[in-house]
């Protein structure tokens, strides 16, 4: 879920279709202490920062964005973005069963007791 929408928020803010983003990685567990990495994330094949040269936009308003998207929805609207959820395990079920394409990079918890 999480991992969808910072590719959202790139491909928003870079002007391009969905399918041209890739790479970007979510740390840490579904909350607002995750950090949205983009190190890695292109748009249309060339590093992401450098389509989008703006530091700040990725401090104040990138990260934060992803990291609160949830609790802005049920804010809003007073319910969970449930359809989003629904959307995000198909996609990752899609990725465990087919795999990715090569060189993509995906998000996905691991259930883990330590």
């Amino acid at each position: 879920l999480d991992h969808n929408r910072a590719i959202a928020q790139l491909g928003l803010k870079a002007g391009v279709p969905l399918e041209q983003v890739a790479n970007a990685i979510i740390w840490g567990n579904h909350s607002s202490t995750q950090y949205p990495d983009i190190a890695s994330a292109t748009i249309n094949g060339k590093p992401a920062k450098e389509v989008i040269p703006d530091e700040e936009w990725y401090k104040n308003t990138f990260i934060p964005l992803v990291q609160k998207r949830g609790a802005a929805i049920i804010a809003a609207r007073k319910l969970s973005s449930a359809l989003s959820a629904a959307q995000a395990i198909s996609d990752d079920m899609n990725r465990w069963v087919l795999g990715t394409l090569a060189g993509k990079y995906v998000s996905i918890a691991v259930d883990s007791t330590g």
